[in-house]
């Protein structure tokens, strides 16, 4: 413990240098910005940035990329409670009593409600990140090729069967991700694999301009055409943001659950916070002697779903920066930043780069304390740039993504690569397939691939070492026991459909 502490002290000095801190800051107020306009996720606003990495150090940029997932936590509720507009899915459950606490003229107290929530549960995420990931290093240290395949791999099959819409979706865009992730030179080989014989192909498909596609092009043309909603509501002052004794007492508890829920979510790969937040709902709404408030202006119910939103975002960084295994898009995005500055994600990352891991979880203290001093004066900028036409958002944003992944290289072939994958996510998007587990697929395919090799040649190409050795034979049952829930989950749901 005592060392954890002086390496957090340490974390400090690095995030507090004026280069990062400035990085971190400017993550946090892009991550507030993005989390009120709807449509502009983390997702699609790390893929855009992610262009800017390449020319700052490694350690701004993980902080400014994780600023911009955090932060977007915080500005997405302030729209779901005073618009009724849940700019993200996570947020669609806090409309349900977050709107209606507005329409009593208690916006204000949800929203102060929120942050302290939100500040509450970031705290405790990063406690546990703090002195849970250096026992999953020492864990993870005696993990061989096998074990770490084993684990990738219920990585992607929970990614897979547990985004939104059909699980048969989500599996065939992990295997589009992973095809996408073989194309370039077999690093054993040295042989091209995929390329069509276009020679730029040979080093691979850029991550960035394969996000910036995905996630940026085909949101703009997918969404050209939404309308705004205009405010009328939305007049919140400083001092109604200041709960009663009482009001905090009635949401101390709701807090406290759900921040239980997404510290425990947040551990396990492919639960993404949409998940969380309906569960901690739940509960709240199964625990409370009055269910009948519920969905009519609970302050509960805001309390517990944001709380777990914000727990699980911070205790997402657990696996993604100890083990190398990312739990959604979003942590897929920094792991591949992490990838092109060249540094590895996974058990050697603390003792080999202790500046990037001490220094990313003190600046989520750094970060989770601006966001809330900047929250109460800006809340009335943020939702009057709910009013800006997307007509005019969204050319701008996309002529932003085009100077980006061209500046990298100063190759045109990138920008036609963005082209193709907007259109590609356009397409997909139109026929309900989701997204994200293309990104996972992408990110983990190279990782696996060659651990798969090594864990062959290390058993002279015996399978049955991913049953022998203990590590990897669990990895392997939950991942199958993950495909058998979902197959009965199918089966069930047709069966209740032929009833019908």
């Amino acid at each position: 413990m005592h060392d954890s502490l002086m390496q957090l002290m340490y974390g400090f000095g690095v995030a507090l240098q004026p280069d990062n801190f400035m990085w971190c800051v400017f993550g946090v107020l892009v991550g507030n910005l993005i989390g009120v306009l709807p449509g502009m996720g983390p997702l699609s606003t790390i893929s855009m940035l992610l262009p800017l990495t390449y020319v700052i150090a490694p350690v701004p940029a993980i902080l400014m990329l994780a600023g911009i997932f955090y932060g977007s936590q915080y500005g997405g509720a302030i729209g779901a409670i005073l618009l009724n507009l849940p700019s993200h899915p996570p947020h669609a459950v806090t409309c349900l009593d977050g709107y209606p606490l507005t329409l009593r003229g208690k916006g204000g107290t949800a929203l102060g409600i929120t942050m302290m929530a939100s500040f509450f549960a970031a705290s405790v995420g990063i406690v546990v990140m703090i002195f849970l990931s250096p026992l999953l290093v020492k864990a993870a240290n005696s993990f061989g090729p096998a074990d770490t395949c084993a684990i990738m791999l219920l990585g992607l099959l929970a990614g897979a069967t547990m985004a939104r819409g059909s699980p048969l979706k989500g599996v065939a865009m992990t295997i589009f991700g992973l095809l996408c992730g073989a194309v370039g030179t077999d690093e054993m080989t040295s042989t091209a694999r995929y390329t069509l014989g276009v020679t730029e192909l040979r080093d691979g498909i850029e991550l960035g301009g394969l996000t910036m596609g995905l996630f940026g092009v085909a949101d703009f043309l997918v969404s050209v055409n939404r309308t705004t909603i205009s405010p009328s509501r939305a007049r919140v002052r400083m001092r109604d943001m200041r709960p009663s004794v009482a009001e905090m007492r009635q949401s101390f508890w709701p807090m406290l659950r759900g921040t239980g829920v997404g510290t425990l979510f947040g551990a396990l790969p492919g639960t993404g916070p949409t998940i969380t937040t309906f569960i901690a709902y739940a509960l709240e709404r199964k625990w409370s002697k009055t269910p009948e408030r519920f969905g009519k202006g609970a302050l509960e119910g805001v309390a517990a779903p944001e709380a777990a939103s914000h727990s699980k975002t911070q205790v997402d960084f657990i696996p993604t920066m100890s083990l190398g295994i990312p739990g959604d898009a979003v942590m897929a995005l920094i792991l591949g930043a992490l990838i092109i500055k060249g540094i590895q994600p996974g058990p050697q990352l603390i003792s080999d780069h202790p500046d990037i891991f001490w220094g990313l979880i003190a600046s989520f203290w750094i970060g989770n304390v601006l966001l809330v001093i900047l929250n109460v004066p800006l809340i009335g900028v943020w939702v009057r740039l709910l009013q800006v036409p997307y007509r005019f958002l969204f050319p701008s944003a996309l002529f932003f993504i085009a100077v980006g992944v061209y500046s990298t290289r100063n190759n045109l072939f990138d920008v036609a690569i963005v082209a193709a994958f907007g259109v590609i996510g356009a397409i997909l998007l139109a026929l309900e397939f989701p997204l994200s587990p293309i990104v996972l697929g992408f990110v983990l395919g190279p990782m696996l691939e060659p651990n798969f090799r090594r864990a062959m040649l290390l058993s002279r190409g015996e399978l049955s070492v991913f049953v022998t050795r203990p590590v990897a034979a669990g990895f392997v049952a939950a991942s199958a026991l993950l495909v058998l829930v979902q197959v009965v989950a199918w089966w069930r749901g047709r069966r209740r459909a032929q009833a019908a």
